[in-house]
């Protein structure tokens, strides 16, 4: 890379400037930086995707052994930070296939590469499973293996372990560690958590908040000499104790705010259940073209409640129906079996009395009593611009404009997202969408929050600011529950913990 500066559509300044890198062949490189520096812009860069695939002004130059990256067309593999974006098939196997029968390979080739791609990464499925019926995290396994089965000469990962618990998490790495290990392949891997690949990679890079670099060289020297200062920047140095949540007044988030339509009866204070999940069961079937599908259970017999004042984390391996659970409390899916119950006081009124089964509300009546934030964070956006985000739930309530207006500036700021206020949300890092849509969650002041793994793709600073901001909601009278790995954030929000495995309660 030479002098690689890039400044999307949108946007006053630039996400990159001036980068400047040379890699070895063979190298592996690990790829550091505060949220929102520009890290998943530069493997774009790298994969040749800006312009192509992007909207802005690029200059310098990405050359692969001399020649300009596009010109180089499979040399280069990319493992995207949303893994929904790379799936193309129905099933899992045909998904891996589809890049070697893009190359032409031999279908004898083909499938065996397949198989062993799959073993390699541990991946808990036959080649025919629905891509549709995968959790997130599967989704981003299956990612993997469809990336390391083209052997790229140079191999671009932008947080692979993300949406893993750390069993997964762990064969990921050994399955990445060996292959390319294996193979000499190039690598370049995107990370906040660095400790556990810092044996394995060569070299630290860090993009600093102005998209410029601003430290390279072997990872455990770069710590030793400049640990401090990129820990002050945001990096999850190693060896640091985790940081104090940054919390928020609490006029800024609590329920039922003053001059906003409320649920009476309501005590701050009290941990009242405001939803109630009785014997959940949640079935669905993945279907395949012509074919019935596959049945899924994706929760049987599950219990839990949302409670004012408290938080309930929700933990357990890929695939165990943490989202699924979260979709049913948030009213957005239907359980199969079993019964979901809002608190009375919360149900809104109709013609036969109250109705308590959120699954039956209106959109309207959903939204200004819970709020929900997926695993997926573009999936969610629904605006053109960062401020429209936030505002846009307030506005289809109704609420007053502006005192929405400057709720939702405040949000932004304490979310680190104001300076981005009139950019796309679309060009936002993964980790920034991630804070916009808590931001969109909490202006209206809901009663209930219902997070997928929020902490996703969060420095040290927004980890702290969006843990602060989900604390002190609970503590002004919220309920919240969170599927998430990050056993920090469990700690940090003291909350209970309901495990689950397979669909049931562990």
């Amino acid at each position: 890379m030479r002098k690689l500066t890039w400044r999307p559509a949108r946007r006053r300044t630039p996400v990159l400037v001036d980068v400047s890198l040379t890699i070895p062949a063979g190298q592996r490189v690990l790829l550091a930086g505060p949220s929102g520096a520009g890290k998943s812009t530069l493997l774009r860069a790298m994969a040749g995707l800006l312009l192509t695939a992007d909207h802005g002004e690029l200059s310098g130059q990405v050359l692969v052994g001399g020649r300009e990256v596009n010109e180089t067309p499979g040399r280069v593999g990319l493992l995207l930070q949303d893994p929904l974006a790379g799936v193309v098939a129905e099933t899992v196997g045909r998904d891996v296939a589809f890049g070697l029968e893009n190359r032409l390979v031999p279908r004898d080739e083909i499938w065996r590469r397949v198989a062993s791609v799959l073993a390699a990464t541990g991946f808990p499925y036959p080649p025919d499973h629905p891509t549709a019926a995968l959790s997130g995290g599967e989704t981003q396994r299956l990612a993997l293996a469809g990336s390391l089965v083209l052997s790229s000469e140079v191999l671009l990962l932008d947080e692979p372990t993300s949406m893993l618990d750390p069993a997964s998490a762990q064969l990921v790495r050994d399955a990445v560690r060996r292959e390319t290990a294996r193979r000499g392949t190039t690598m370049v891997m995107v990370e906040h958590r660095l400790e556990p690949w810092l044996d394995f990679a060569d070299r630290l890079v860090v993009i600093g908040r102005g998209g410029e670099l601003v430290a390279d060289g072997p990872p455990h020297e770069v710590l030793n000499r400049e640990g401090a200062s990129l820990a002050a920047q945001g990096v999850w140095v190693p060896g640091l104790p985790t940081p104090e949540l940054t919390l928020v007044e609490p006029g800024l988030v609590e329920p039922g705010l003053v001059g906003f339509p409320t649920c009476q009866g309501i005590s701050p204070g009290a941990a009242e259940a405001i939803m109630t999940a009785d014997g959940i069961r949640v079935t669905r079937r993945a279907s395949l073209t012509g074919s019935r599908g596959t049945q899924i259970v994706a929760l049987d017999g599950v219990d839990a409640a949302l409670r004012q004042t408290h938080a309930l984390a929700v933990t357990g391996s890929s695939g165990a129906g943490k989202s699924t659970l979260i979709a049913v409390l948030a009213g957005l899916q239907k359980p199969t079996a079993g019964q979901v119950t809002s608190a009375d006081h919360l149900a809104p009124s109709r013609r036969r009395g109250r109705e308590r089964r959120p699954w039956k509300w209106r959109s309207l009546e959903l939204g200004s009593r819970l709020a929900w934030v997926p695993q997926i964070s573009e999936s969610g956006v629904v605006a053109s611009t960062v401020f429209d985000e936030v505002m846009a739930t307030s506005r289809a309530l109704g609420r007053d404009e502006t005192q929405a207006s400057r709720r939702a500036d405040e949000l932004l700021e304490a979310l680190g997202l104001r300076h981005l206020r009139a950019a796309s949300p679309y060009h936002l890092s993964g980790g920034e969408q991630r804070r916009l849509l808590l931001a969109a969650a909490l202006v209206h002041g809901p009663q209930g929050l219902l997070l997928d793994e929020p902490t996703v793709g969060q420095d040290r600073a927004t980890w702290a600011a969006v843990l602060g901001c989900i604390a002190s909601a609970q503590s002004a009278g919220a309920a919240v529950a969170l599927a998430t790995h990050d056993l920090e954030a469990v700690t940090a929000l003291a909350a209970d913990r309901l495990r689950l495995e397979h669909g049931k309660a562990a």
